[in-house]
């Protein structure tokens, strides 16, 4: 071994793992942040889904229809953000539900994000 060339470790700096912690931290900020009107559409777009292909359902009146949808949202806790972003139609025997709103979320300081759901679903009256 050569005593006259000196050895130095290799590996992250300090002000490397700081940055990296920071940037990861700040992900996982973002990802908590945006999880909950991600699993909140999840429950209402289940919801509006198995209500679009249950022929039980189909076969009432659309107030009745609208009425066991806020009803099942009620019972899973979750709110749809207007009242409108919900709109079922029946044109020549097809009922239609549009599903369409977007959520606010407060990032940080005057930063928010918009996030964007659309859903359509068709079924055929009984």
């Amino acid at each position: 071994m050569d005593k006259g060339v000196a050895h130095f470790q290799r590996g992250a700096s300090f002000t490397s793992t700081l940055v990296g912690l920071i940037v990861a931290g700040i992900f996982f900020s973002v990802g908590f942040k945006l999880y909950s009107p991600y699993w909140q559409h999840a429950a209402i777009n289940s919801i509006v889904k198995t209500a679009s292909e249950d022929p039980d359902e189909l076969s009432k009146s659309l107030r009745e229809l609208r009425r066991d949808l806020d009803k099942k949202l009620l019972i899973n806790q979750v709110e749809l953000p207007e009242k409108d972003s919900l709109k079922i139609r029946l044109e020549e025997g097809v009922i239609y539900f549009d599903l369409v709103y977007q959520v606010q979320v407060p990032m940080f300081y005057n930063v928010d994000a918009l996030v964007k759901f659309e859903e359509h679903y068709e079924a055929v009256k009984p």
